[in-house]
């Protein structure tokens, strides 16, 4: 008997898939979700995707992959875990490695990341709702940032490093 899964299942056990692999098309992703017991259509999935902020995302290799851009900085899972229980505690961030510098120019910053981890980290920057940052653009390997008038680099820079560690 095949197992009912509620929306919440089905989105913890997409957030586990794509944090442990690299999958590069929708049908790769309704596979493997199948080969769990979750069965979902092309639409379903696009709509999780969406509700999970899927995006692509580029590998060292320069093949891209779906990724979720608040995780696209966590270190894949070598063995990957058959449970959607403990995904939170599974997966360990590692974006101090993917952060390369800062550069600001009057009320704007550019921050350099390693290909492909700007999208997340602007996204996690956008999440934090720092008061000095009015919002992000992201690129490959670069975030631009837009400073509230009057807010100090350093002030940014202390905002920042609760998002972006070892600042």
């Amino acid at each position: 008997m095949q197992r009912t899964y509620n929306k919440n299942d089905r989105l913890a056990a997409l957030r586990l898939l794509l944090t442990q692999n690299e999958m590069s098309s929708q049908d790769e992703v309704i596979q493997a979700l199948a080969r769990q017991g979750i069965n979902v259509t092309q639409s379903t999935l696009s709509r999780d995707f969406k509700r999970l902020k899927v995006a692509k995302a580029a590998n060292g290799e320069g093949n891209y992959y779906y990724a979720i851009p608040h995780e696209t900085a966590y270190k894949r899972q070598h063995n990957p875990l058959r449970s959607t229980q403990g995904i939170v505690s599974e997966v360990t961030q590692n974006i101090q490695n993917a952060y390369q510098g800062i550069s600001f120019s009057g009320n704007m910053a550019v921050i350099h990341t390693r290909p492909g981890f700007a999208n997340g980290i602007a996204s996690n920057i956008d999440s934090a709702n720092l008061k000095d940052i009015l919002g992000t653009i992201a690129g490959d390997d670069t975030i631009f940032l837009v400073i509230r008038d009057g807010a100090s680099h350093i002030d940014v820079i202390d905002q920042l490093s609760a998002v972006i560690p070892d600042l």
